[in-house]
């Protein structure tokens, strides 16, 4: 486990097994970090930076089968871009389980990483975030922010 710095707050990220298992916005005590630890608070300060717009990490988020089926096609979705709840249901085969999908958004246990900030309500409303809607707000202005110099 490892807490890095943020725009956000401190960020803690906890791993098992050599893959990450859980981001937490909230700090607390860091353990000795494992690899995968250091890898992990490398590429978020990149990101942060607007130096990275995708992680390369090992991942092992605790879920079920559609919880993880939701979080692989949020993984999928492009830096600065947005798709609402019901485009993702669709994505996955599932166009009538936007609610479910929603459910699934907000059981994600590695945000940031896991990009579930890149999904919104209809016509594009920001709804709902593990970590309150401001963060979100702040993640997808950095987003936007960084790809202007594209």
């Amino acid at each position: 486990m490892i807490t890095v710095s943020s725009p956000l707050g401190p960020l803690t990220v906890e791993t098992a097994g050599g893959a990450i298992t859980a981001l937490r916005f909230s700090g607390g005590v860091s353990d000795v970090p494992e690899p995968a630890d250091r890898e992990a608070a490398r590429q978020l300060e990149a990101y942060f930076q607007g130096a990275r717009q995708s992680f390369d990490l090992p991942v092992a988020p605790a879920g079920t089968s559609f919880q993880r089926t939701v979080w692989a096609a949020m993984a999928q979705i492009p830096y600065g871009e947005t798709v609402t709840y019901g485009e993702l249901a669709a994505r996955i085969g599932r166009p009538g389980a936007a609610r479910a999908v929603g459910r699934a958004c907000g059981a994600n246990p590695i945000p940031v990483i896991l990009p579930c900030h890149r999904v919104v309500g209809k016509n594009g409303a920001l709804t709902g975030y593990a970590g309150g809607l401001e963060r979100k707000r702040l993640l997808l202005a950095l987003e936007r922010d960084s790809r202007k110099g594209e």
